[in-house]
C-alpha cells in the first residue's frame, strides 16, 4: 500500500553517499533536491555543499538541481555550486525528473536522486522509476505543513523499516 513512497535506500545525510562507488557501478547522474538535503531550509550554499559538487565534478558525475521552490530560491544556489537546476518542479510530478536526465544526458539505469521528504522527493522519484535514496532532513526546524508531512512520513517510514527487517 505504501511502497509506492518508499526509497530505495535511506542514510543519514547526502555527505554519507561514496559518490566514487556509484560512478564504478555505472552511475552518471545525480539529482538532489536542496532544502534539509543539501542545506538547512532556505540557507545559501555552504563550503560543504560548494566541496560536495567540486567532488562530483572531479569523478565525472552530472547532477542537476530540482525543487519546488521559486527560481529566488533555487538560481542563487545553483550558481553557488556550479549546478544545472529546475525550479518550481511540481514535485511529485516526474515530468521535471525527466526533464533533469535530459540535461544531463542520463537515464533511469544510470541516475539517482536524493531528497529528504517521502511523499513529494521520493514519491516522484519513483514515479520516473529513478533510484532514490531518502536522508534524514538536515535541520528539524520546518514550516508547519511540512511538520505535518513529517507526521504521515513517520508512519509511511514505520512500515517501510518494518518491510526492510522481514
Amino acid at each position: 500500500m505504501f511502497r509506492k513512497f518508499y526509497p530505495k535506500e535511506r542514510i543519514n545525510s547526502t555527505y554519507q553517499i561514496d559518490f566514487e562507488d556509484w560512478f564504478q557501478k555505472g552511475i552518471r547522474g545525480f539529482i538532489f533536491d536542496i532544502d534539509n538535503t543539501l542545506v538547512m531550509h532556505g540557507a545559501p550554499a555552504n563550503e560543504q555543499a560548494k566541496q560536495l559538487f567540486d567532488q562530483l565534478r572531479a569523478i565525472g558525475l552530472q547532477f542537476c538541481l530540482i525543487s519546488n521552490n521559486q527560481e529566488t530560491r533555487v538560481k542563487p544556489f545553483a550558481q553557488e555550486v556550479g549546478a544545472k537546476f529546475i525550479c518550481n518542479a511540481h514535485k511529485p510530478s516526474k515530468k521535471n525528473y525527466e526533464k533533469a536526465m535530459e540535461i544531463m544526458n542520463t537515464n533511469v539505469d544510470s541516475t539517482i536522486f536524493v531528497g529528504d521528504q517521502l511523499f513529494t522527493d521520493v514519491y516522484g522519484a519513483n514515479r520516473a522509476k529513478i533510484y532514490s535514496i531518502l536522508v534524514n532532513p538536515i535541520d528539524k526546524r520546518e514550516e508547519i505543513q511540512i511538520v505535518m508531512k513529517r507526521k504521515l512520513e513517520s508512519f509511511v517510514l514505520f512500515f517501510y523499516r518494518k518491510s526492510k527487517n522481514s
